[in-house]
């Protein structure tokens, strides 16, 4: 059947909000012993559009629901059933650099037809992500990322765990296919690709049933391209209980909206106080609305009495981040895009005005360079403490994601933040991190606005 671009626009699909049952995805319990990267039909748009083309691991976006207990090893092939090269990144995971999965700095990309051995002890535990890492701002655009899951000995005390990983898809509205370019030139200059179909595990309407006081862990992950999402909840007390998978030494009662960048990961513990018949909500803010990015309809109840406030998990090891008295200084200064005062920086080992940059399709650089050179951002000693600073001289937020790594920020007071892997910088802001360089090897450092690391804003360290 075919449906008008004005009966899509008209049927609440932009915003992520048509009525029509989400569909049943898969979600594997374990690891599964291969992850094929292949095209595969899913019906992503409403009823009565065509199936969309996605590119998903074993055929489905997302993929599967790899699980796993902490200390455990993880083994699994990747099989490449595209028709260029992949790979895979295990983003948060702090494991041996040559499983990195980033192709061009810790491995060659998988050819099509081949298939790469990946294998690795998860060393933490939390809420982590799997994803492309060869053209990553198409790949992953495309479907191809899942959710990496590491439980911790013990279950907390939850009733529930829910992963939710949000996207949006850039749907052509006539053919509810993934519209394309993905390199425009717009996308890469401002502030990214940012699609008009909003998922929740690829639902634009997500639903769950709940029981009024039960507690449940909610599990975020954003994997959007570039969309930074503003959530809030309604129906559940909240705790914010953990970032990017690594423990809060207090957890933090959620209040006012909670910004995911891309890349991005929250727990949340929370309680169903919304009363039978009536839904609690995981909302997204747009222009000051907010919009169901998740419902949860109340069915029940499961407890008459509120609970305490839950208690913090465990930490994982090694979260300190070292002295940062002798720590080496590090400075990286954000330069380019639309509306920036970059005039000038070296591209492939020239010196070239913003014209000549654009003219490469490149549009970004970090301290004067534009891309991944063969010269590092620095080199640092094995558990050697870093502390960097960060400077958006940019019109536009930017989500830094380090490698193998994770950082902690250094607080004007001070003081430091809690630990993470990606972190959100808006425009005009300065922000300092620090971490430990305990994990050897070449890791990336670039912005997780896939549209932006594609147009140079790339660098890495080095751990000797």
């Amino acid at each position: 059947m075919h449906i008008t671009r004005r009966a899509f626009l008209k049927s609440g699909a932009m915003a992520g909000l048509v009525p029509f049952a989400p569909k049943t995805l898969l979600a594997q319990e374990g690891v599964p012993p291969e992850l094929a990267a292949r095209k595969a039909m899913l019906q992503l748009g409403p009823d009565g559009f065509p199936q969309t083309e996605i590119w998903g691991y074993n055929g489905t976006a997302p993929g599967p629901e790899l699980r796993m207990g902490q200390g455990s090893v993880f083994q699994t092939r990747l099989l490449n059933e595209l028709d260029e090269p992949t790979s895979v990144h295990w983003h948060g995971l702090r494991i041996d650099n040559a499983m990195d999965g980033v192709t061009g700095l810790t491995q060659d990309g998988v050819a099509p037809g081949d298939g790469f051995d990946y294998s690795f002890t998860a060393p933490d535990a939390g809420t982590f992500w799997y994803h492309a890492h060869a053209r990553s701002f198409e790949q992953v655009g495309r479907g191809l990322y899942g959710a990496f899951i590491v439980d911790e000995a013990e279950r907390p005390d939850i009733d529930r765990d829910e992963v939710l990983i949000l996207d949006d898809w850039r749907l052509n509205p006539e053919s509810g296919q993934i519209a394309g370019p993905f390199a425009g030139t717009h996308d890469r200059s401002h502030a990214g690709r940012l699609g008009n179909f909003i998922t929740t595990n690829s639902a634009a309407n997500y639903t769950s049933n709940v029981k009024k006081g039960e507690r449940l862990r909610l599990r975020l992950i954003n994997a959007a391209n570039d969309r930074i999402f503003s959530l809030a909840v309604a129906g559940f007390d909240g705790w914010i209980m953990a970032y990017d998978g690594m423990p809060l030494t207090n957890p933090e009662k959620l209040e006012g909206p909670l910004y995911l960048a891309p890349g991005q990961r929250v727990d949340l513990f929370v309680d169903v106080t919304a009363d039978e018949g009536e839904n609690a909500f995981l909302a997204r803010i747009e222009d000051k609305q907010g919009f169901a990015q998740a419902t949860f309809p109340v069915t029940g109840s499961a407890a008459r009495t509120p609970r305490a406030a839950p208690a913090p998990l465990p930490p994982n090891p090694n979260m300190s981040v070292g002295d940062l008295q002798s720590a080496m200084p590090i400075q990286l200064k954000m330069e380019g895009g639309a509306m920036g005062s970059l005039k000038t920086a070296v591209l492939d080992g020239k010196s070239m005005d913003m014209e000549q940059i654009a003219n490469a399709n490149q549009f970004w650089a970090f301290n004067g360079v534009v891309g991944l050179t063969d010269t590092p951002l620095a080199r640092l000693s094995r558990n050697e403490t870093a502390r960097m600073s960060i400077v958006n001289d940019t019109a536009f937020a930017h989500a830094m994601h380090l490698h193998g790594m994770h950082f902690r920020e250094v607080l004007a007071d001070g003081t430091l933040g809690p630990l993470r892997d990606t972190l959100l910088i808006f425009s005009g802001q300065t922000r300092d991190i620090a971490f430990l360089a305990h994990n050897p090897g070449k890791w990336l450092f670039h912005c997780h606005m896939l549209a932006h690391a594609a147009s140079g804003m790339t660098t890495w360290v080095d751990v000797a």
